[in-house]
């Protein structure tokens, strides 16, 4: 684990294993274009034995073609299949818990979990939206849960004018993004030359959805 990363506080003083908060306590934040963001800040209480375990999952280095030549994806990819079986119980747990929560707004159940590995300011992810198999009118709802070191989650819309949104995300963070969120608005993590630790960030989406 990088010298970087500081344990959350309140995990370490969490006696037990890792237990989920109510999400009833999440904040929304209406954005424009009907799209929303749910955001419930230490939502997974004893994130740090999650984020242990994910460290060692078999994660995956990904090249892909960028212009004239081929460049490393800069992050570590895992992808869990609907049904497969997800590396902590906790994040099962969440699955559920989200679904149960989400039922009547999201119209179908997240199935799959998508995890990204930022090793240190170096690794980021460009902006974009979530939007492979869905029409350009459908909208559909992504739930992101961080664990290990902060890193901030931006937020723009595709079109008109309207500040960027910074979200610090880690320590067993959540942020729901629904509504049009992922075909009006785009999200980013960017680099950073600050000191800062390893994090893994715990993407669940609907069927068909990347």
């Amino acid at each position: 684990m990088s010298s970087a990363y500081q344990p959350s506080m309140l995990d370490l003083m969490t006696a037990s294993g890792p237990t989920l908060e109510p999400l009833a306590g999440a904040t929304r934040h209406h954005l424009t274009a009907g799209a929303w963001v749910d955001v419930l800040p230490g939502w997974l209480h004893g994130s740090d034995e999650v984020f242990e375990t994910l460290l060692g999952i078999d994660w995956r280095a990904e090249r892909r073609q960028m212009y004239d030549g081929v460049v490393d994806v800069p992050r570590l990819l895992r992808w869990f299949r609907e049904g497969e079986r997800l590396p902590h119980p906790a994040l099962t747990e969440a699955l559920a818990a989200l679904n149960e929560h989400y039922a009547a707004e999201l119209g179908e159940k997240f199935a799959t979990a998508g995890m990204c590995l930022y090793r240190d300011g170096r690794d980021s992810v460009a902006w974009h939206g979530d939007t492979i198999g869905r029409s350009a009118t459908e909208d559909t709802m992504v739930a992101i849960v961080s664990v290990g070191s902060p890193r901030n989650l931006l937020l723009r819309p595709r079109a008109g004018e309207h500040e960027t949104l910074r979200f610090p995300l880690g320590h067993g963070d959540l942020i729901v993004m629904g509504g049009s969120c992922q075909r009006t608005w785009e999200h980013a993590v960017p680099k950073t030359a600050r000191a800062v630790g390893p994090r893994v960030s715990v993407q669940f989406r609907p069927r068909g959805v990347a």
